[in-house]
C-alpha cells in the first residue's frame, strides 16, 4: 500500500496565523512555492493561503498586505489527510474538494503536503490524467 507519507513533499514551512501577507508573499518567493500552510500558535494547521489568494483577496481589493494577517485568508475548516492514509484516499480527497495541495498530518501536526507534482511522480499516466480532470472540473476560471 502506498501511503500519503510515501508521496508527500517533506520540509513544508508554515506561515504563522498572525504574520502578515507581505511576509507570506516573501516566504513564497524565497521558497519558490505558490502556497503556504497557515499554522496557529498551537502549531496546528489553520488553513492554506495561495499567491492567488493574496492577489485577489488583498491586493485587488485595495488592502495593505502589511496589515492583513494570514489567518484572515485561512478561513474555514482545512482539508487534510493522515500520513498513514492510502494514496487512493488522498487522491479521492483532492478530487472531492477540488484542491491541488493536500496537507498531510501526523498526530495533528503538519508533516508534509501532497501536490500535483507529487501525484505526477507517483501515479500511472492514465490515473493522473483522470485525477487532474476531476480536480479541475468546473473549478477553472473562465476567460
Amino acid at each position: 500500500m502506498t501511503t500519503a507519507r510515501n508521496v508527500m513533499h517533506f520540509g513544508v514551512q508554515c506561515i504563522g496565523e498572525n504574520e502578515n501577507l507581505l511576509t507570506a508573499a516573501r516566504m513564497m518567493r524565497d521558497l519558490n512555492v505558490g502556497s503556504l500552510p497557515v499554522c496557529g500558535e498551537d502549531d496546528r494547521l489553520k488553513g492554506i493561503i495561495t499567491d492567488r489568494d493574496i492577489v485577489i483577496k488583498c491586493v485587488a481589493a485595495g488592502k495593505n498586505c502589511a496589515e492583513v494577517k494570514a489567518r484572515e485568508l485561512a478561513q474555514g475548516t482545512p482539508v487534510w489527510i493522515d500520513a498513514d492514509a492510502d494514496l487512493d484516499d488522498a487522491l479521492q480527497t483532492m478530487e472531492e474538494h477540488q484542491i491541488r495541495r493536500l496537507p498531510v498530518l501526523e498526530n495533528h501536526r503538519l508533516v508534509g503536503v501532497i501536490s500535483e507534482a507529487d501525484l505526477a511522480a507517483h501515479l500511472p499516466e492514465s490515473k493522473l490524467a483522470e485525477a487532474v480532470t476531476r480536480i479541475y472540473a468546473e473549478s477553472s476560471p473562465r476567460l
